[in-house]
């Protein structure tokens, strides 16, 4: 009798705990309708069958409990119990698995007014890429991956040169507008998994597979690597940023474009070697370049910070830090973040390129400055008085910095922008007709609101740029500078 009450008690709470367990409050970020009834149907189905099972032991243990007046009878078959369980099973089946075929036609068809963004994968970090002004993404092969290309995007498709890549701390996606995620890995098998969006899929080398899905829900929610792609297999997160489609549009406007980042060449071999041994070893996964928050605390402007450790003690972030940060990850930990770093097997020449590196996204301290002028910042002794050869001087690092040279050459070549060689001064004609001088205010204008006025023949995928007006006085100086 008490095994009898024992079953009826684990079926009471198993039922009870369905129906109030935290799954049913789990935010949705997805359009997956389908596939949420599906699950339903099948807890359903199965929850029936459990019922039915557990109350057939019930009977049993009270019916044919043990008894000196009772003797065990030998059925060696029943046909007709034996067909009604084979149709039952069968019917069981068909309803679990037909649902299942409706999910997977809804999987593979995308909406024709779905947008495109890219998702890479490598060994343990995302990258991320968005179309531009276009709205087409650009081809991309790996015979294009370099320091300066890591995504491998054409350099001559012209549909790839206002493409917009960023590293793997965020995957933007605007509200209630469907988007097809395509998926790419530069080195292993991954796996692009996020649990509120109700699917995932395998992201195989030398292939480009796909999901989409039209998120529904404002919010931040995970991304993570669901192969075993590694030892770092678990640090291999990331988060997508659901947000209203203005939002989003701000976000996206605000970002360098493929042919701006073009621009941005490191010329220093210590850098750029320091470049490469980040992105080797993935170190790009856990820690931001741009400042963003992710797993580990930002290069950007790290060397010289005071940082707060766990402990509540104080350390000045310098090389003997940062080289034991590396070598012995966990020995002092930065607040606020976990100790998941694991401890990397770099050489001494690496460590120092490292460093040398993390400098230049830095802005320069009196015990150190950095040797790449694309990354030093402007002359902070520059102001309205400063002549034309200063100010044109730091229009020439702003121009360097912002990746104005990606599109507008300074030889009088044809780019993707108009060349700024002969430009200050000369008459330009507009698409719809007009024309006029490039002069000042013209120049403030294109650099403040480069899409009101298009110079025909060039189309409009200039991003604003947000410079204070002594930023601007200083590019239009530059421009001057170009002479034919």
């Amino acid at each position: 009798m008490a095994i009898a009450i024992g079953l009826l008690v684990l079926l009471a709470f198993t039922v009870i705990f369905h129906f109030v367990s935290p799954w049913w409050f789990t935010p949705i970020a997805s359009n997956w309708s389908s596939m949420d009834d599906t699950i339903v149907l099948t807890f359903w189905v199965t929850g029936l069958v459990f019922i039915a099972i557990t109350i057939f032991m019930i009977y049993c243990v009270i019916k044919y409990r043990h008894s000196e007046n009772k003797k065990a009878a030998y059925e060696p078959e029943h046909k007709k119990l034996e067909a009604w369980l084979v149709i039952l099973t069968t019917i069981g089946v068909i309803i679990l698995l037909a649902p299942g075929l409706k999910v997977w036609n809804d999987f593979i068809n995308v909406p024709d007014d779905a947008h495109e963004v890219e998702v890479v994968a490598q060994q343990w970090q995302w990258s991320y890429r968005y179309p531009g002004i276009d709205g087409k993404l650009g081809t991309a092969d790996i015979k294009h991956i370099n320091a300066d290309n890591p995504l491998g995007v054409n350099p001559d498709d012209p549909n790839g040169q206002d493409d917009i890549i960023t590293g793997g701390s965020q995957l933007h996606l605007p509200i209630d507008k469907p988007v097809k995620v395509l998926l790419r890995s530069k080195d292993t098998l991954h796996n692009f998994y996020v649990p509120q969006f109700r699917a995932k899929m395998d992201i195989v080398p030398g292939l480009v597979s796909s999901i989409w899905l039209t998120p529904i829900r404002e919010g931040t929610f995970e991304v993570l690597c669901a192969e075993l792609c590694g030892v770092g297999h678990y640090n291999m997160r990331s988060h997508v940023v659901v947000e209203s489609a203005i939002t989003y549009d701000t976000w996206l406007n605000q970002q360098p474009t493929f042919a701006s980042t073009k621009a941005t060449i490191i010329t220093d071999p210590l850098i750029k070697k320091g470049q490469q041994a980040s992105q080797v070893n993935g170190c790009l996964g856990c820690h931001s370049i741009d400042g963003s928050k992710m797993l580990g605390p930002t290069w950007k402007d790290m060397i010289g910070k005071t940082e707060e450790l766990a402990d509540g003690t104080k350390v000045i972030v310098d090389e003997n830090y940062i080289i034991e940060s590396i070598t012995q990850p966990n020995a002092k930990i930065v607040k606020g973040y976990p100790a998941i770093m694991p401890a990397a097997n770099l050489s001494s020449d690496d460590i120092k390129a490292l460093i040398i590196y993390m400098q230049s996204l830095s802005i320069p301290t009196d015990k150190q400055t950095s040797k790449l002028e694309v990354n030093t910042p402007l002359n902070t002794q520059l102001d309205q008085t400063s002549n034309h050869q200063q100010l044109a001087k730091q229009g020439r690092k702003i121009a360097l910095q912002r990746g104005c040279v990606a599109c507008h050459s300074t030889d009088g070549s044809n780019g993707v922008g108009p060349s700024w060689t002969g430009l200050y001064g000369s008459s330009r004609e507009l698409k719809d007709g007009s024309t006029l001088i490039a002069d000042d205010t013209y120049l403030a204008n294109s650099i403040n609101q480069p899409n009101s006025q298009i110079v025909e023949g060039y189309n409009p995928i200039m991003p604003p740029l947000k410079l204070s007006k002594l930023e601007i006085d200083a590019l239009i100086a530059f421009i001057k500078e170009n002479k034919k």
